[in-house]
């Protein structure tokens, strides 16, 4: 089709609209985009994403064309999936009405900068600096210059090591811990970066630099000190990577934002008291691990052993090492089918022929006969949740088995029929039948199971 002859604003907009199309369906991966042939009034590029009165349903509306973004009934959106919907609509919404206008572009240079997924991110956070009206200066998005600034960070080494760094965006006019500080830094901008010691300063995982509402430098702080006395000691509700809990407590109240790179060159989003938005992978994740918490706890049924492996499987993600948990419903009639003799816990080992014989990988497992999940110290779990294999409870946290190698009955592999899934997941869908599944993978992707895929974190 000949494009050179249509109004400018047309195919722009056609592009546009591809853009936003292309965006839910990469963010959006449980769900379907369908186009419905219904007339919209928003044939003048005005964007709508609102939800319908079916929860599982997001009703999109641009350019005349009218699109469902729909999930699963048993899985609705959640409060966090809607936000991020409508924030990647702020973000291509306002691009569109600029790109038409020159005075625009230079006016709101900040829109065009940087990966357009980082600006997504940004307005989840603060819609504002999308919808200033022409003429008006538009604010900074703080979130996605921070991310820009630890791109950079990313692909650079200090004496040969990688960095790691990281920034609290403070949501109030004021520091709350120290009120009365300083306030005349330079902006916390890629401008720092070509200090050779900046990002010596401040490491991302104890220290932090903080800067202010007007994206100015007001200090550097000990992360976990300044968390504790801005939250007055208040603990976080949703469960987080124990190496970054004290970035979760520390925007907990006041709207603050903390964005860090970690050692392993994951950049990490916190606000509300959880990590909210991973970069891993060459990809941004929404996690929304409260809603997924949610579920896993409803599945496994008990408090304290559901956040006990879900932590652990957090803090193994953070750190790269697999792990495969498994809590059985009813073990008495399904251990035996998913787990061998010689993995068992439950079962005696056979006694040693002679004083002399070595022993075996099951006599020195079966020391944690009888012991449960939730007795165990957390580094005790940890190591056992990464030795080859599964390790498999009963729903009130007595271990079963540790280290693991499941079986898979014929009939469970050709239902999964997935043959390019690798050998944890192929068994974690298997044992999924039995009842609640975490995997770990050493990506750092954590999915949930039971009776089949449910969610990834």
């Amino acid at each position: 089709m000949d494009t050179s002859r249509l109004p400018p604003a047309l195919v722009v907009g056609a592009h546009y609209d591809t853009f936003l199309q292309r965006a839910l369906r990469r963010f959006f991966e449980r769900a379907t985009l369908e186009a419905e042939s219904v007339p919209s009034p928003s044939s003048d590029g005005r964007l709508a994403i609102e939800p319908t009165s079916d929860p599982g349903a997001l009703a999109v509306r641009w350019f005349g064309n009218r699109y469902v973004l729909r999930v699963p009934g048993q899985q609705p959106f959640t409060e966090y999936e809607v936000r991020f919907a409508r924030a990647i609509g702020h973000v291509l919404s306002a691009r569109f009405h600029a790109i038409l206008k020159p005075q625009a572009i230079i006016e709101r240079s900040g829109l065009f900068r940087g990966a357009i997924e980082d600006r997504y991110v940004g307005a989840f956070f603060d819609p504002v600096p999308y919808g200033t009206r022409e003429g008006t200066p538009a604010p900074v998005d703080r979130v996605a210059e921070a991310i820009e600034i630890l791109r950079v960070a990313a692909l650079s080494t200090y004496e040969n090591h990688p960095i790691s760094t990281g920034v609290l965006l403070l949501g109030t006019d004021a520091d709350p811990v120290s009120p009365d500080g300083f306030c005349g830094g330079p902006h916390y901008s890629g401008a720092l970066t070509a200090i050779k010691s900046f990002f010596r300063l401040a490491d991302g995982v104890r220290t932090v630099f903080l800067a202010g509402r007007d994206s100015r430098l007001l200090d550097i702080v000990d992360v976990d000190r300044w968390a504790t006395q801005a939250s007055g000691g208040r603990t976080v509700t949703v469960p987080c990577a124990e190496a970054y809990a004290a970035h979760a407590r520390a925007t907990l109240t006041g709207g603050h934002v903390a964005v860090v790179l970690s050692p392993q060159r994951e950049i990490k989003v916190f606000a509300g008291g959880e990590q909210v938005f991973a970069f891993r992978n060459a990809d941004w994740h929404l996690l929304d691990l409260a809603a997924k918490y949610q579920m896993w706890e409803a599945a496994v049924g008990a408090h304290s052993l559901a956040r006990r492996l879900f932590q652990t499987a957090l803090d193994l993600s953070d750190a790269r090492q697999g792990a495969l948990f498994v809590v059985l419903r009813h073990p008495l009639e399904t251990l035996s089918q998913l787990v061998t003799v010689d993995d068992r816990l439950d079962m005696e080992p056979m006694a040693q022929a002679e004083e002399s014989e070595a022993p075996s990988r099951r006599h020195l497992l079966h020391v944690l006969a009888g012991r449960t999940v939730t007795d165990l110290d957390a580094s005790v779990l940890a190591a056992l949740a990464t030795l080859d294999g599964a390790m498999v409870c009963d729903p009130h946290g007595q271990l079963l088995a540790a280290g693991a190698i499941l079986r898979q009955p014929l009939d469970a592999a050709l239902s999964i029929g997935r043959p390019t899934e690798g050998a944890r997941t192929t068994a974690a869908l298997a044992a999924s039948r039995f009842g609640p599944v975490l995997k770990v993978s050493e990506d750092g992707l954590i999915t949930g199971f039971d009776n089949g895929r449910v969610w990834d974190i």
